[in-house]
C-alpha cells in the first residue's frame, strides 16, 4: 500500500500517478488533497509521513511545486526517509543505497511522462543492503539523538 498526498499544486499531476497506479493495480490511499483549491502542504506532508512512519502504508509519495517543501516536512518524522527526485537515476538510488521510503516529486520540474518514469523506477528498485545498511544504521543513530 503506498500512501499518496499533493498540495493544490500537485493535485493534477497526482491524480495523474493514480491513474497509473489504477492501471498497475497497485494499492494506495490518497491523503490529499481533493481539488486544486489552496491547502498547506505541510498537513498533507504530515498525513502521509505518518502512514508510512505508523506501517499503515509501506511507502508514500508526496507531491509540490517543486517537492522541496513536502520533503522537509516528511524528513521530519522519525525513521521517513523522503527522497526529491527528478529523473529516473536519482529515483534509482534513493532506494538502492538510501532504502527511501518516500519519494517527492516537483510537479513544475516535470512531465506526467517524467513523472511516471520515476515513480516506475522508484518502485522496481530494492534496497541494495551491504555497506549502505551500516549507513542507514548511522542515519537512525542521528534520529535518536536528535529526533525527541
Amino acid at each position: 500500500m503506498i500512501a499518496i498526498g499533493s498540495d493544490h499544486g500537485g493535485y493534477r499531476l497526482k491524480e495523474e500517478i493514480k491513474k497509473y497506479l489504477d492501471e498497475k493495480e497497485i494499492e494506495y490511499k490518497d491523503l490529499g488533497c481533493i481539488n486544486e483549491e489552496r491547502v498547506d502542504y505541510p498537513n498533507i506532508a504530515k498525513e502521509v509521513a505518518t502512514a508510512v512512519q505508523t506501517k499503515e502504508c509501506e511507502k508514500g509519495i508526496l507531491i509540490c511545486r517543486s517537492g522541496i517543501g513536502m520533503s522537509m516536512v516528511a524528513n521530519k518524522f522519525k525513521g521517513i526517509r523522503c527522497a526529491l527526485c527528478h529523473n529516473e537515476y536519482t529515483a534509482k538510488y534513493a532506494r538502492l543505497h538510501n532504502n527511501s521510503n518516500v519519494l517527492a516529486i516537483g510537479a513544475d520540474d516535470v512531465t506526467t511522462n517524467e513523472a511516471i518514469c520515476i515513480l516506475r523506477m522508484w518502485i522496481a528498485t530494492e534496497f541494495e543492503g551491504g555497506r549502505h545498511e551500516e549507513r542507514l544504521k548511522i542515519i537512525e543513530e542521528i534520529e535518536n539523538e536528535n529526533m525527541k
